[in-house]
C-alpha cells in the first residue's frame, strides 16, 4: 500500500487522469487519503470552471476565426484618467492554443496577479505591440484621440500583420477589419491580454517617473488624482509629464 505522501504525489502527477485517481484510492479507507481526494475534487472543479470561463473569453476570437480570419489582435489602453504620465496601449496576438486561466479585466486583478499574467503573456503571445502617447500630445489632441493614437501605434508595432482587430470600446482609423467591444477586457481573451500588458507597462513607466520626481510619489498613485498628488502639485508645480489640460492640474497651477 502506498503511503499518504506517495498518494499525494501521485494525485498531483496524474491530476487530470480521473480514472487513474479513482482506481488509486478506491479501496483506501484512511481519512487522510479521503481528504486528499476531496481536495483534488475541489481543485478539479475550480480548474473546470476557469477553463469554461476562458473558453467563454474566446467567443469573439472563435467567431472571427469562423469567418476565416487567422491573425487576430486584441487591443486596449491604460491611463486615460490620470493627471500625469502617458496613455499606453497594447496589441496582443495570442498563439492558437494559448490558455491563460483566470485572466480577466486587468482592473479586477491584484498587482501580483497582473505581473504574473504579464510574464505569461510575454511567453505565450505570438506577438505584442506597444503604443505610447505622452502628456504633451494628450494636451494637444485630447485624451480620447490620444488613446486612439496609442492603439494605432500599438498595432503598427506588431511584427505580424493582423487581419482582424478586437478593440476595447474604440474604432481605429485602420483598413483592417475590426470589432468594437464595450468592456472588451472582460469579454475577450485577446483584449484582456492587451489590457494587462498596457497596464503593467504604464505602471512600470510611472515607477521610473517616481524615481525621477520623488516628491510626487508617482510610483504609488501612478499619476491619478489622489490628495497627496494634488498636494504635491500645489507645493511643487507641474512636471513635464503632467497633463496641463486636465482640470485638476490646470486649477492648481493657474
Amino acid at each position: 500500500m502506498y503511503t499518504v505522501k506517495q498518494i499525494k504525489e501521485l494525485i498531483e502527477k496524474n491530476f487530470h487522469d480521473e480514472s487513474y485517481i479513482h482506481e488509486l484510492v478506491k479501496d483506501d479507507t484512511r481519512k487522510s487519503v479521503h481528504k486528499l481526494v476531496e481536495k483534488w475534487h475541489k481543485e478539479r472543479e475550480k480548474q473546470q470552471e476557469l477553463l469554461a470561463a476562458w473558453n467563454d473569453m474566446l467567443q469573439f476570437e472563435n467567431r472571427a476565426k469562423a469567418q476565416g480570419y487567422t491573425c487576430i489582435a486584441g487591443i486596449d489602453e491604460a491611463g486615460r484618467g490620470p493627471l500625469a504620465g502617458p496613455v499606453v496601449a497594447a496589441a496582443v496576438i495570442l498563439k492558437k492554443d494559448t490558455v491563460l486561466l483566470g485572466l480577466n479585466d486587468s482592473k479586477q486583478l491584484s498587482e501580483k496577479k497582473r505581473l504574473a499574467y504579464y510574464d505569461l503573456i510575454q511567453k505565450e503571445a505570438l506577438d505584442i505591440g506597444i503604443g505610447i502617447v505622452d502628456a504633451a500630445t494628450i494636451d494637444e489632441m485630447n485624451i480620447y484621440e490620444a488613446s486612439r493614437l496609442a492603439m494605432v501605434r500599438a498595432v503598427e508595432q506588431l511584427t505580424h500583420s493582423p487581419d482582424y482587430l478586437l478593440i476595447d470600446a474604440m474604432t481605429l482609423p485602420l483598413p483592417t477589419p475590426q470589432e468594437n467591444i464595450i468592456k472588451g477586457d472582460a469579454k475577450s481573451a485577446s483584449i484582456a491580454a492587451g489590457a494587462c500588458i498596457a497596464k503593467v507597462t504604464r505602471d512600470q513607466m510611472m515607477e521610473e517617473y517616481g524615481r525621477q520626481y520623488p516628491e510626487y510619489l508617482f510610483e504609488k498613485h501612478k499619476g491619478y488624482g489622489t490628495k497627496e498628488h494634488l498636494d504635491a502639485i500645489q507645493a511643487h508645480g507641474a512636471t513635464p509629464i503632467h497633463r496641463l489640460s486636465f482640470a485638476p492640474v490646470k486649477s492648481v497651477i493657474s
